[in-house]
């Protein structure tokens, strides 16, 4: 949320940055869940082209976050943080979970 969130949503709301917080390490710190870095993206995209009505039109949210997750799992390989650390991300990996953080940003960026 930090990377790109204070990038393009100008008016970005400390509660909504720390919303974001309980998803890192997989959600809860769990290391078994949703990335936090794919999870902050879905977060921005909703953020960007999300509905605030019942009944609204949302296409657009769901075309931008089923862009993101082809690109996020085409790049990263998949969105799971257990599987992302059996792939050598993390703190104990090959690649900390920053260079991740990074890619996602970019594949992020390129969506919307």
């Amino acid at each position: 949320m930090l990377s790109v969130g204070k990038y393009k949503l100008d008016d970005l709301d400390e509660r909504s940055i720390k919303m974001t917080t309980g998803f890192a390490g997989g959600v809860g710190d769990s290391r078994q869940e949703l990335c936090g870095a794919f999870s902050a993206g879905v977060m921005i995209i909703g953020a960007m082209y999300g509905r605030t009505k019942i009944g609204a039109d949302h296409s657009a949210c769901l075309q931008k976050t089923t862009a993101y997750r082809e690109r996020f799992k085409e790049v990263m390989g998949s969105i799971s943080c257990y599987e992302l650390r059996a792939e050598g991300y993390g703190s104990d990996g090959i690649e900390p979970c920053s260079v991740l953080v990074e890619r996602a940003a970019r594949e992020l960026l390129s969506v919307i």
